[in-house]
């Protein structure tokens, strides 16, 4: 019944790492994925990307988005 016990136990905390992983790092995982998906897709044409390519002067990372107004007191 112990080994039993530790197996269940130790597939309970793969999973719960697995899901932690993929929360904490969605973003990057979802660009991964997308990249993937369009490397191996045979109707992508990188010669013909409606996505611009940055420039050298463009930031790799999306801007940081301005914080909202203060609110007026009344």
């Amino acid at each position: 019944m112990g080994a039993i016990t530790t197996a269940v136990v130790a597939i309970a905390a793969v999973i719960l790492g697995w899901i932690t992983i993929e929360i904490a790092c969605k973003p990057c995982l979802e660009k991964g994925r997308n990249a993937i998906d369009r490397a191996l897709d045979p109707n992508y044409d990188p010669d013909s990307s409606i996505v611009p390519i940055p420039t050298p002067t463009q930031p790799l990372l999306d801007p940081i988005p301005p914080p909202p107004p203060a609110a007026k007191a009344v």
